[in-house]
């Protein structure tokens, strides 16, 4: 079923279709209080009303059915979802993962876990890293870290408010304290990591609300050719240790 005016008005139709989000099959895909953050995120002023509406619709009510314990259900639940953001189109997304995945080659040239980094603000690359533990001898020196360091000396601040962080392996929980200190506005990453991951794969510290999280997290983005530079370079160290053997 489309959405359609009535309940919402035209502009918020608008907004919604622009999101993707244009019948009620995507709207309870990407759940009421989610599509309400959207709506603000995008810049668009509502009020309360459109969370009723957005919650009748996706629920096949009337959208004045609702009774105030529903209503406060809603209300906490906009209070404790992570945050959200509008992300940059598909295309312009990959062009800045692969300017990550250039920096995580370098590592990978290195003999380094090949992890690669940039910060962008305002449509421009501020901040470049790659994994440098090994050559540094310091584990603090993961891509986003060397990253968020060079990106805070070009803006000469510490917080990033406005910049985005692109980086080819789901932050580890350290990286993770250093992006949520840096306030850094979307998270992009590509691969999953199961073992250490900590946007969702193992914990998922941008949604937890005692932390005071500013950052909206997309993962999947070039996903199969950051995991491609992985498993060279664990299937390099794999062969690498035979041969020490034999």
């Amino acid at each position: 079923m489309l959405l359609q005016t009535p309940p919402f008005a035209p502009k918020t139709l608008a907004a919604l279709q622009q999101l993707g989000i244009a019948n009620q099959a995507a709207l309870r895909q990407t759940g009421a209080d989610k599509a309400f953050l959207l709506l603000k995120a995008a810049g668009l002023t509502i009020t309360e009303s459109v969370l009723w509406q957005l919650v009748a619709v996706a629920e096949n009510r009337a959208p004045g059915s609702l009774d105030t314990g529903e209503k406060q259900y809603w209300r906490h639940r906009i209070k404790q979802h992570p945050p959200v953001a509008v992300f940059d189109p598909p295309a312009q997304m990959q062009y800045w993962m692969r300017q990550a995945l250039a920096e995580a080659e370098q590592a990978l040239a290195n003999n380094e876990v090949p992890v690669g980094a940039v910060v962008v603000h305002q449509d421009q690359i501020i901040g470049r890293g790659f994994n440098r533990c090994v050559a540094d001898h310091n584990i603090s020196r993961h891509a986003e870290i060397c990253a968020l360091s060079a990106a805070s000396q070009a803006l000469s601040n510490y917080r990033l408010d406005d910049c985005d962080l692109y980086v080819t392996l789901e932050p580890c929980s350290m990286c993770t304290g250093a992006i949520m200190q840096a306030r850094i506005r979307r998270l992009i990453f590509a691969a999953p990591e199961p073992k250490s991951g900590a946007a969702g794969s193992v914990v998922n510290l941008f949604a937890d609300k005692r932390l005071n999280p500013h950052t909206a997290v997309l993962g999947g983005v070039l996903a199969d050719e950051a995991r491609s530079l992985l498993q060279r370079f664990f299937q390099h160290r794999r062969t690498s240790a035979q041969s020490d053997l034999t």
